[in-house]
C-alpha cells in the first residue's frame, strides 16, 4: 500500500513540474498572481479577448498595438485595445493590471481626430507596448518611476525596432548658430524642448528652462501644432511618422528654413549615458534642407511586455505570432523593423519565459 502511495505522489509531482515548465500555460511563479486584481468576466487571456495598453492608432505604440491585435486573430484571439493607455503611465497600467484610464469621446482634445482613440474595454490591461526605456525604468523604478519604485513583476515578449532620432534645429531667421548662443542671446525666442533632453542639453551651455523663460523666451508644447507653429528653436524626439509625437518635423522641415544641429560629442555622449539611448547618425535627406548625416542619439526599441502572471502558453505565442508575421511591422504608419538580433533583449529586463522558450526554439537565444 506504501508502494502505491509513493507512486501516486510522484505521478503528481511530475504532471506538476510538466506542467509548471515554459509553454504550459502557467504563471511563472506560484505567487506571480499575488496582488494582481481578477480580470472581468468574458474578457482577457483566458477568454481569448485579452487587453493591449497602446495609444493613438497613428501613435507608435497604436500601431504596434494594430499589429499585435492582426498578428494573433489567426490564433483564434480577438484582442482589444486600449487606445488611451499611453504615456508615462503605460507601464504603471499594465504593471498593475489596472482597467483603461477615464475616457471621453474627445479624448484629442482637437490635436488627434476623435476616431483613433476609441472608447477602450472593459477589461484590466495585461499587455502592452511601450518605449524600451520607459520599460528599463519602469522595472527598476528609476527616471518617471522614482517615486514608484521598481515593478520587478514586468516581462519583455518582444523588442521591435523603431529608430527615433533626436533631431535639433532652429529657424535661419533667429540667428542661432550654436546653442551655446541661448545662455546670453537677446530677444525672445519660441522654444520646443523635449523635457528629459532639455534636462541635459539647457545645463551643458549654463542654460536652463527656468533661466530662458526669466529672460523672456517662451516653450511651447511639442503635440499642439497652433502653439508649436514657428518656433526658432526645436529639440525633439523625430523621425518622418506622421504622428502626433513626431509630425513636428513634417511642419516644420517643410514650412520652415531650418539649421540642424550637430551637438558636441562629449554632450551626446551624456545624453546616450544619462538617457539610456544609443548613438546614431541621422541619414541625409531625412528632412529637407539637412544635406550631410548628423551625429546624434536615438531611441531603438518599442517593447512589447506583459506581467510574470501571464500565462507561458500565450507569452510563447506572442512570440511566435509576431516571428511568423513580421510583414506587419512593414506596411504601418511608422518605421518598425523585426532583427531577431535584438527581439529578445532590453536592458536587462527579463524575458517572460514563454517567450524565452520561442526564442530559444529558433536559435534567437543561445
Amino acid at each position: 500500500m506504501r508502494s502505491i502511495r509513493l507512486v501516486i505522489v510522484a505521478l503528481a509531482l511530475a504532471v506538476a513540474a510538466m506542467l509548471a515548465s515554459p509553454g504550459h500555460g502557467v504563471a511563472d511563479t506560484p505567487s506571480a498572481t499575488a496582488g494582481v486584481p481578477a480580470q472581468l468576466p468574458g474578457i482577457g487571456i483566458a477568454a481569448h479577448r485579452p487587453v493591449f495598453g497602446g495609444a493613438c492608432k497613428t501613435c507608435p505604440w497604436g500601431a504596434v498595438a494594430d499589429v499585435v491585435k492582426a498578428a494573433l486573430a489567426p490564433y483564434g484571439y480577438d484582442v482589444q485595445v486600449c487606445y488611451h493607455c499611453f504615456m508615462a503611465e503605460a507601464p504603471r497600467i499594465v504593471g498593475d493590471a489596472r482597467l483603461p484610464p477615464p475616457w471621453n469621446p474627445h479624448m484629442g482634445n482637437g490635436v488627434i481626430p476623435d476616431s483613433f482613440i476609441p472608447e477602450p474595454p472593459n477589461g484590466r490591461v495585461e499587455f502592452g507596448a511601450t518605449a524600451d526605456q520607459f520599460l528599463i525604468a519602469a522595472y527598476y523604478g528609476t527616471g518617471a518611476y522614482a517615486k514608484d519604485g521598481p515593478r520587478k513583476q514586468l516581462r519583455l515578449l518582444a523588442n521591435i525596432a523603431s529608430p527615433v532620432y533626436l533631431i535639433v534645429a532652429v529657424r535661419r531667421s533667429a540667428g542661432i548658430a550654436d546653442l551655446a548662443q541661448l545662455k546670453d542671446h537677446k530677444g525672445p525666442l519660441k522654444i520646443v524642448a523635449d523635457a528629459d533632453m532639455a534636462g541635459v542639453i539647457f545645463p551643458y551651455y549654463g542654460a536652463s528652462m527656468d533661466g530662458l523663460k526669466a529672460a523672456g523666451d517662451t516653450f511651447a508644447p511639442a503635440l499642439v501644432p497652433a502653439q508649436r507653429a514657428d518656433s526658432d528653436v526645436i529639440i525633439h524626439y523625430g523621425n518622418l511618422a506622421n504622428s502626433p509625437e513626431f509630425n513636428i518635423w513634417y511642419e516644420a522641415s517643410q514650412r520652415d528654413d531650418l539649421v540642424y544641429l550637430q551637438l558636441p560629442d562629449d554632450l551626446l555622449a551624456k545624453l546616450a549615458h544619462d538617457l539610456g539611448l544609443e548613438r546614431r547618425d541621422i541619414p541625409t535627406g531625412l528632412l529637407r534642407g539637412q544635406d550631410q548625416p548628423i551625429h546624434t542619439v536615438a531611441r531603438t526599441g518599442t517593447a512589447i511586455y506583459g506581467r510574470t502572471d501571464m500565462p507561458a502558453s500565450f507569452a510563447y505565442l506572442v512570440a511566435k505570432a509576431l516571428d511568423q508575421q513580421q510583414d506587419l511591422f512593414e506596411w504601418t504608419v511608422g518605421n518598425y523593423a523585426y532583427n531577431r538580433y535584438r527581439v529578445a533583449k532590453v536592458g536587462d529586463v527579463p524575458l517572460h519565459p514563454g517567450a524565452a522558450r520561442y526564442y530559444r526554439e529558433r536559435g534567437y537565444l543561445p
